[in-house]
């Protein structure tokens, strides 16, 4: 039996975790690496909390729960040790280094998969002051509480079933049930168990639709620009892919190519300039579809932001001949690192759909569906809807105003609202280059460059809001708006 010295316990990065959590951490962390063996014992709590400059009762606190998992074992006034039932490190043998003339690789790797699109956002963003990134969740708006009772529930005896077995290929009933009567009728949808698949996403719906719908002799239609995910997953099918350019109100049906098989298109708030689809233009399309015998994967990403003006019927909605693969997900209503989505097409759609999803991944996971089912059924999802609409759209109002002060406009306009506005930069000015010379000043934005097929840096750029406060909004704008200036040699910015 040995001591452990008490110095020999750092706390690691806190990734969310409380300080409860963080010694618990080290702790298991050191019986399972075996520097911790049965038998040692553990410093005092007040030793290792002085030691720590934690208080006391945190370290009683981790102690307490150590012991209740047979990690720790008290022993009256003697003091805590490590149990003998605590986990054994198996053996790792040391890995043989790899002889020479081994794998060539380059040969071996059946197939290549494209680099996925650079993300335009430091993985520290949360600490600038003036965050202008899209698509992550401010924590100020969302349910935690709610959430978090919701995921207490889904975890109880009675849904342990849901929670717990291999469900192969199905879905759980009850979220399926809250998709079809709470969410798909708010775009007139109306759709049957049947035509209804759960994904991990929205970019995991349009890699399976991609998969199923598609082949080498087959022709895929994107809008340019349009989501990076999408052209990656069609170059990775090896399929034909083509594009056509959207204009201010979004794909033309007349650029349609002849012999289209399958077009990809967000009609309701495009990707990412934001534009709407007119209705008669969403009706052309349609018949286009129709008399061409051409299929259309609508994704309606942030559907539930529209609040600039009333939102027009989804394309599935005016959908009479089954032609429309529906994708939606849940990645800007809740949080994106949730990866849950939903897809609804045709029966026989959904039946080959649920096969290929069954061969890769089974299901998504019962307890994170039957959450968010609670979540929805319980009416907390219409609240956070109607908490993030209201935020967003004080949130825009602040951005307009600062940009109407500072000589800035959208390069688009956006009827719909979102959660941002598709920028451009002056002639000359490389949005990657005003990134930089903003991210020294504690401004993000995000270069849009991924967007386009052309790799060359070009001067758009994204301008969200959904992770700064209103407040913060007017100075980033200006900061924005200097930065430009001196960039563009003159002493205030001209917008193209």
């Amino acid at each position: 039996m040995a001591r452990i010295p008490v110095e020999s316990f750092v706390l690691g990065p806190a990734q969310g975790a409380t300080l409860q959590r963080q010694v618990q951490d080290a702790v298991t962390r050191g019986v399972l690496a075996g520097r911790m063996r049965p038998g040692d014992r553990m410093p005092s709590s007040r030793a290792l909390a002085r030691h720590l400059g934690l208080s006391r009762i945190t370290v009683t606190l981790a102690y307490a729960d150590l012991v209740a998992n047979d990690y720790l074992v008290s022993r009256g006034r003697s003091g805590t040790f490590v149990s003998p039932n605590a986990p054994t490190p198996a053996p790792v043998p040391r890995a043989a280094r790899p002889a020479r003339g081994g794998v060539d690789w380059s040969r071996a790797l059946g197939q290549r998969f494209p680099d996925p699109a650079p993300l335009a956002r430091p993985a520290d963003w949360r600490r600038y002051p003036y965050p202008f990134i899209y698509g992550q969740t401010d924590q100020r708006l969302f349910d935690h509480g709610n959430w978090r009772r919701c995921a207490l529930q889904a975890l109880g005896s009675r849904d342990f079933g849901p929670l717990s077995e291999d469900a192969y290929a199905r879905d759980d009933p009850y979220l399926v049930e809250q998709i079809t009567t709470r969410i798909l009728p708010r775009r007139g949808i109306d759709a049957r168990p049947e035509e209804v698949l759960v994904t991990m996403g929205a970019q995991n719906a349009l890699w399976m639709a991609a998969q199923v719908l598609l082949t080498q002799r087959r022709t895929a239609v994107m809008e340019r620009p349009c989501y990076p995910a999408l052209r990656e997953i069609l170059q990775l099918g090896r399929c034909i892919a083509q594009e056509v350019a959207v204009d201010g109100g979004g794909l033309p049906p007349g650029q349609v190519p002849e012999g289209a098989d399958v077009l990809f298109v967000t009609p309701s708030h495009h990707c990412p300039t934001g534009v709407t689809m007119p209705l008669a233009r969403r009706r052309a399309l349609l018949a286009l579809a129709e008399r061409r015998e051409m299929l259309i994967v609508e994704d309606d990403y942030e559907f539930e932001l529209g609040f600039v003006t009333p939102p027009l019927p989804a394309l599935k909605s005016l959908d009479r001949t089954g032609r429309v693969i529906y994708i939606g997900s849940f990645a800007k209503s809740l949080f994106p690192g949730l990866r849950l989505g939903y897809l609804v097409a045709a029966e026989p759609v959904i039946r080959e759909l649920r096969a290929l999803r069954g061969l890769v991944l089974r299901h998504v996971p019962g307890h994170v569906q039957r959450t968010a089912a609670y979540f929805l059924a319980q009416g907390h999802w219409d609240a956070q809807v109607a908490r993030m609409t209201r935020a967003f759209r004080d949130r825009r109002a602040a951005a307009q105003a600062a940009m109407d002060t500072h000589g800035l406009a959208p390069a688009r306009a956006n009827a719909f609202g979102g959660s941002s506005f598709w920028m451009r930069a002056p002639e000359g000015v490389r949005a990657i280059d005003l990134a930089d010379r903003l991210r020294a000043r504690g401004v993000l934005i995000e270069p849009a460059d991924a967007f386009f097929s052309d790799p060359r840096p070009g001067p758009f750029y994204r301008l969200a809001y959904s992770s700064i406060a209103s407040e913060d909004i007017p100075e980033g704008i200006a900061r924005i708006a200097r930065e430009t200036a001196r960039l563009a040699g003159s002493a205030q910015a001209v917008w193209p």
